[in-house]
């Protein structure tokens, strides 16, 4: 089964994700002043409008805010692949950032990117990047973030009769074969807690993972808690949640927009970011689109 979103699961899955939604962010302030009024309408300046917001930025398009994302995108991140909708977590708080820096709707190019080549050095053909980057001082050695418009932890998920598919505690998991995608910190992940008796295998991607699942070839996959979700109800015939693991340094991983490093962006973009968690907007579109802990207990 390719990994991909279903039209036809989306209004359920939210369903059920939607009833226990929880999000773990970060708190900021976001300041702003409010101008006095003017003496006179003849001495009123002239008031700014979106576009004029948006073509003062230095972007790859003047005017245009150009957002890559993977392909596939899937759900709860982007659904039904096409983030022009502005439907999913990932793709609604893209085009609210958009919205805070002065663009218009219509004026958001996407394209799509590979994970694990972006965060390379070099030049970028994109403004912002959003595809579940996690924040590592690795990674700022490359490339720079805003600040996370998101919180996760990571979890298992596995398919009934399989090798710790009902595994309550950590030392269950000793034995399993897990699978991870490449550029995550998934592997580390299950190194630190379980320290696994056999070798983790590497996939270039969550669909290639899950194929091998399918297959038999893992026992279960380790990625972020709302991907597990999503998996477990819309995906894997008799996918189990088996459980997440404690947040690494009690806080979890960071999701934030991935820029290239130096960019002039990046300050607008992590002020947007700010703004919109201050005004409760990221507790909403989670609320919306994702569900942390819907049966996912802690192991340990």
């Amino acid at each position: 089964m390719t990994f991909t979103t279903r039209s036809a699961l989306s209004t359920a899955k939210r369903i059920l994700l939607g009833a226990t939604a929880t999000l773990m962010v970060m708190t900021a302030t976001a300041c702003s002043g409010t101008p006095e009024p003017s003496t006179s309408p003849s001495e009123k300046a002239p008031e700014s409008t979106s576009s004029a917001g948006a073509d003062a930025l230095p972007t790859v398009t003047p005017g245009k805010l150009t957002i890559a994302t993977g392909e596939p995108a899937f759900s709860p991140w982007i659904e039904n692949d096409a983030p022009e909708s502005g439907e999913g977590l990932e793709a609604a708080v893209a085009y609210a950032v958009a919205e805070e820096l002065g663009f218009a709707h219509d004026d958001v190019v996407w394209i799509r990117t590979p994970f694990d080549t972006v965060i390379a050095p070099g030049p970028k053909d994109f403004d912002l990047n959003i595809q579940q980057f996690s924040v590592t001082p690795e990674r700022k050695e490359a490339v720079d973030f805003s600040s996370p418009y998101y919180v996760t932890t990571q979890a298992i998920v596995s398919q009934e009769g399989n090798a710790g598919a009902d595994a309550k505690t950590l030392a269950e998991l000793k034995d399993v074969k897990f699978g991870v995608a490449s550029g995550s910190n998934a592997a580390t992940v299950i190194e630190t807690n379980v320290a696994p008796s056999q070798e983790i295998s590497v996939f270039n991607s969550n669909d290639d993972a899950v194929a091998a699942l399918q297959a038999g070839q893992i026992d279960a996959i380790v990625t972020d808690l709302p991907t597990v979700l999503y998996l477990q109800a819309a995906v894997l015939d008799k996918g189990v949640v088996v459980g997440q693991f404690e947040p690494i340094a009690g806080d979890g991983d960071e999701f934030a927009f991935l820029l290239e490093k130096g960019s002039e962006l990046t300050a607008p973009v992590t002020a947007a970011v700010d703004a919109l968690r201050e005004a409760g907007t990221l507790d909403a579109l989670a609320e919306t689109w994702i569900a942390e802990g819907a049966g996912a207990p802690v192991l340990k």
